[in-house]
């Protein structure tokens, strides 16, 4: 089945997506995808070939997401904050034959997008057709030849989706990530993998969204955790989700109370900056003489779960957000290979620190020695991951695939683990080299060949740090070569002009030499000052 089609069901009329420009109803949001899919058609875009879309959150990024796959096509959302180097390096892996790119990516998407065709709102010189006319809704002009048709050789109901069908196995979605060894790649998605992990998510115990939630949806879609869980579970439920195109814990609040959320799904830095808000709130109150400062504000009063994922969630942060707010936090555990969704800890009855729960319906976890040979019961292992939310592989890489997915489907996933008495997984620790900030991985490979090419700079280490406010940040170390003059705001600008802003150094050190092992690599632990 294609992805796309889970909207066809719900009433034309019921609420679907809320953004700066108000509600929209799922009729609406299936009519302009519909227009995207005919428009994309009529550009050349056949059923396999790549989409781009850089795009804020919003929901012109949803109509964009949906009409490519119901065109048949593969969605590759992209950061779109991303500089043109960035956008470059990524579009000249998946070779897209459209860019669709809004908000501040548009200036750097067309100039990156040299061999696809690029929509953008307004248009552009060159570019082959607007935003606007490409997902003006149907009735507005002719379908295009070619469009996929109803079962019965008509046209469907113009308030239809009626996306063109898809195997289990046809790739959905591209997703740049991290991944669990090497520099960033591809994660190929497949229909059957990202409705897989929608249907194991809703069948775990304690409803984790409902056909009648509103969900707050404050995490980037070009993420796994925004794209298949905070969107994906309305898109087969039909309920409702609240787009916020950048988070800001003040105005994501303000829109949970005025618009009635019932369902907040976030990373750990959101629930951190939603308790810094409630902390200050309160002790606003208290110096004010107010007898209200610990109750739960108002905000949050229709919420009924709060879930967190894409990085571990502080337990103290944990405890003070439902001290102020009255709403536990459930945690989960996954990442972008398997869909995202592993194991969470909602319908377990045991929200304890630290804890992910246990596997979703259907997800098979093993925690693995360096031999390979499951570990003694009780022992930390690495967590491997099996069942069909699991990805089908890097694109066009095959070795760093095979590093990662064995031959019977098992996912290695780099976490390491421990299942403690009652079967509950806690995730006790990780691949050390890749940095979480803000939930967005960060892999230093990527951040050190970027400095190692500054003039001047003759070698490049990355280090994560702890950051109140991110969880982690990039650090630096860097070794210039004799003579040369290169400061910390240089190689600031210097990653700004090529990388995604989370993945550029907050800070920079600079060092005569580095530490080094026995057979001269470099040690990142010597330079985070860890033990050993």
């Amino acid at each position: 089945m294609n992805l796309a089609s889970l909207v066809d069901g719900h009433p034309a009329e019921g609420r679907a997506l809320h953004d700066a420009s108000g509600w929209h109803t799922w009729g609406d949001v299936r009519r302009r995808a519909r227009a995207v899919r005919d428009g994309l058609v009529a550009l050349g875009v056949h059923p396999g070939d790549r989409v781009g879309i850089a795009w804020p959150t919003s929901v012109d990024f949803v109509v964009g997401y949906l009409g490519v796959l119901a065109a048949g096509a593969v969605a590759v959302p992209l950061n779109p904050n991303s500089p043109a180097a960035e956008f470059e390096r990524e579009l000249a892996v998946v070779q897209p034959a459209v860019v669709l790119a809004g908000g501040a990516a548009v200036d750097a998407a067309v100039a990156a997008a040299t061999a696809a065709s690029v929509v953008v709102p307004g248009g552009t010189p060159g570019t082959p057709v607007t935003w606007e006319e490409l997902s003006r809704p149907a009735g507005h002009r002719e379908p295009s030849p070619g469009a996929a048709a109803s079962t019965e050789g008509e046209a469907p109901a113009p308030d239809l989706l009626a996306a063109l069908d898809r195997q289990d196995d046809d790739p959905a979605v591209l997703l740049f990530t991290s991944g669990t060894a090497g520099s960033p790649k591809a994660a190929i998605l497949t229909h059957g993998n990202l409705v897989s992990n929608l249907r194991q998510m809703l069948a775990a115990p304690g409803e984790i969204f409902r056909s009648d939630d509103v969900a707050l949806a404050a995490v980037p879609l070009f993420h796994i955790f925004g794209l298949n869980v905070a969107l994906g579970l309305a898109l087969i439920t039909g309920g409702a989700v609240v787009l916020e195109e950048r988070f800001d814990p003040e105005e994501s609040l303000r829109l949970a109370r005025d618009l009635g959320v019932t369902t907040l799904a976030g990373v750990p830095v959101m629930f951190a900056a939603w308790v810094k808000v409630a902390a200050a709130s309160a002790a606003a109150a208290a110096s004010a003489g107010g007898d209200g400062a610990g109750e739960p504000p108002r905000p949050l009063v229709a919420v009924r779960r709060a879930v967190s994922g894409a990085a571990a969630l502080e337990p103290e942060v944990a405890r003070r957000f439902e001290e102020f707010f009255g709403v536990p936090v459930w945690q989960g555990y996954g990442l972008t290979e398997a869909s995202p969704a592993v194991a969470t800890s909602l319908g377990t009855g045991r929200n304890r620190p630290g804890s992910v729960g246990r596997p979703l319906p259907g997800v098979e976890i093993r925690l693995v020695d360096d031999e390979g040979d499951d570990v003694l019961e009780g022992d930390p292992g690495e967590i491997w991951v099996r069942g069909p939310n699991v990805f089908a592989g890097y694109w066009r890489d095959s070795e760093a695939t095979a590093a990662v997915r064995s031959d019977d489907g098992w996912l290695r996933t780099g976490d390491v683990g421990v299942v403690g008495d009652d079967g509950d997984l806690f995730v006790v620790d990780r691949q050390k080299d890749l940095v979480i900030v803000s939930g967005f991985n960060v892999f230093p490979a990527e951040v050190e060949k970027v400095v190692s090419g500054m003039e001047g700079v003759t070698e490049a280490v990355v280090v994560g740090r702890p950051d109140s406010d991110t969880g982690e940040a990039v650090e630096v170390v860097v070794v210039t070569s004799p003579g040369a003059v290169v400061t910390e705001d240089d190689v600031r600008s210097y990653c700004l002009a090529r990388l995604a802003r989370y993945k550029c150094p907050t800070t920079v050190r600079f060092v005569s030499e580095l530490p080094r092992g026995l057979v001269g690599k470099a040690l990142r632990r010597a330079l985070r000052g860890d033990p050993g």
